[in-house]
């Protein structure tokens, strides 16, 4: 059996990224929860409570004004009524069809909802609400399809994140009035956070995302020990970096306290309590923790997670990015990107030697929409053409020296922006695997078909002698003509491509 770890960095840098997560690519996550039931996007349990944002002005038109018609009533509405056993086990069909080798759940938002029955929190989908495990049933639906399953923690954030509740309008008719978490009967869903109210300030940003209060700490790293010791999941995603290292310097938030900051100690005993409950369940460490510090001396005690974006080139290490159709929780005024576009991400990712997740919106009743569907069933009809260049590759190095793909288009790496990039015909993103006759297969995603269908690439070396060039069919392959001369490599494409997405040549040397 694998040595346990213990709750330092020392010890935590001797993680190694388990080989099934390196081959798996691509996951499907549910960031699902009591937040969907208005239909009104990310964030809602925080903005309901900031006068004059989109979502404040919605909660007092449609439910009432927070002093009266709180979060904690609003919890009481979603019922999950479409959410079952059998229909959780019908999405994770879709999912894995569509290509998932990994599901997420999420434990709980910022918002203090737990999507599990626990002994920290009475405001749970058990107890109120829906009345299920919600957590529970998407890991039975999981294991039932032989799917690595983890779940996502934003409970480090939400005593900073939610002190707006502890505020009040500043003018009209309820000017002054206390909102509903000023009620000491609820101080336990709530919090006692007043610390972190911006008197008189600016609602809009956070006082700090991690809080430098010991005892919440403390309640923190006892939840997430419950997580552990109930669903042992293969990951762990927290949405932040590693608790609880976030300090504040001229008043700008940073992730910049130093490895030797004691405020570490909780988020390094969850994550050496992780790992060590997956040495004993499986007699080494099977487990991932996913984490947004991109400071190397974090991160390496786990994966570093990117939201909503990527990295620039080939990472040494396997790296994550989490994404999502359109918003965080589902929201009748987004629109959902193009599958064509999740599918150029996903390749451009996974060349790069990362794994994307992708959150698949959910109505408050947990059915999925018609365009849900569509993406999904788009993403399925793909992933048996072309999927062979993604699962199990890794990027192509050769002498040290990445070549992840060639061209002069890539992804805008600009905070949260996943702009589709206008690809050009010259633009090619790569994968590899290594051969039992020690040969390499370079698969090729042409990010655009050339319109002439003359495909030209031109980064193998010309001591590189390609044997052998077939067209990703779902199949044998489709032998094409081809010449390599002076190492640039000239392939004649079909007229007809197997799939109207990004195409995938596998090239032998």
């Amino acid at each position: 059996m694998q040595e346990k770890f213990n709750a330092s960095f020392d010890s935590l840098y001797n993680y190694a990224v388990p080989e099934w997560f390196q081959d798996a690519k691509f996951g499907i996550w549910s960031h699902w929860g009591a937040q969907s039931v208005p239909m009104y996007g990310d964030w809602y349990a925080r903005n309901m409570y900031v006068e004059e944002s989109p979502q404040y002005l919605y909660h007092i038109r449609h439910y009432g004004h927070p002093s009266k018609f709180g979060y904690k009533d609003l919890v009481k509405l979603w019922k999950a009524e479409k959410f079952s056993e059998e229909s959780a086990d019908e999405l994770m069909g879709l999912y894995v069809k569509a290509g998932a080798h990994y599901f997420m759940g999420q434990a709980m938002h910022h918002d203090h909802f737990f999507n599990f029955p626990s002994r920290y929190n009475r405001f749970n989908s058990v107890e109120i609400g829906p009345h299920k495990n919600i957590s529970g049933i998407w890991k039975g639906a999981a294991d039932n399809h032989h799917l690595p399953f983890g779940l996502s923690e934003h409970l480090g954030a939400s005593f900073t994140w939610w002190a707006v509740n502890k505020g009040h309008d500043r003018y009209g008719p309820y000017k002054d009035i206390p909102y509903d978490g000023n009620n000491k009967e609820y101080e336990d869903f709530y919090f006692n956070n007043y610390q972190h109210i911006i008197p008189e300030g600016d609602t809009r940003w956070i006082d700090g995302w991690y809080t430098p209060n010991e005892e919440y700490h403390q309640l923190w790293l006892a939840v997430i020990k419950e997580i552990i010791d109930t669903f042992k999941p293969e990951l762990l995603y927290t949405d932040g970096g590693l608790p609880f290292g976030y300090v504040i310097e001229s008043g700008k938030p940073e992730y910049s306290a130093g490895v030797d900051d004691p405020r570490y100690h909780y988020g390094l005993e969850a994550v050496s309590y992780l790992y060590n409950t997956s040495i004993g369940k499986h007699g080494e460490n099977q487990a991932v923790y996913l984490q947004k510090d991109r400071r190397k001396e974090i991160y390496s005690v786990g994966v570093l997670d990117i939201e909503k974006s990527q990295l620039p080139g080939v990472q040494e290490r396997s790296w994550h990015t989490d994404t999502c159709i359109g918003n965080w929780f589902y929201d009748v005024r987004q629109d959902y990107k193009k599958p064509g576009h999740i599918i150029e991400m996903l390749i451009d990712i996974v060349s790069k030697n990362g794994n994307m997740l992708l959150n698949i919106l959910q109505r408050p009743d947990g059915s999925i929409d018609d365009q849900a569907h569509f993406i999904l069933d788009e993403i399925a009809s793909w992933m048996p053409v072309c999927g062979e260049g993604i699962f199990g590759t890794r990027p192509w190095r050769v002498d040290g020296h990445d070549r992840y793909g060639e061209g002069r288009s890539g992804v805008l790496i600009e905070g949260f922006k996943e702009e589709q990039v206008p690809w050009q015909d010259t633009d090619y993103r790569f994968t590899t695997k290594q051969e039992k006759d020690g040969g390499l297969t370079v698969y090729a995603f042409m990010m655009k078909a050339p319109e002439n269908r003359v495909a030209v690439i031109r980064s193998f070396e010309p001591r590189e002698k390609v044997r052998s060039v077939k067209l990703l069919d779902g199949k044998a392959g489709i032998p094409v003509e081809w010449s390599q001369n002076f190492g640039a490599l000239t392939v004649k494409l079909p007229e007809t491509l197997p799939t109207q997405y990004t195409n995938c040549l596998a090239i032998v040397y």
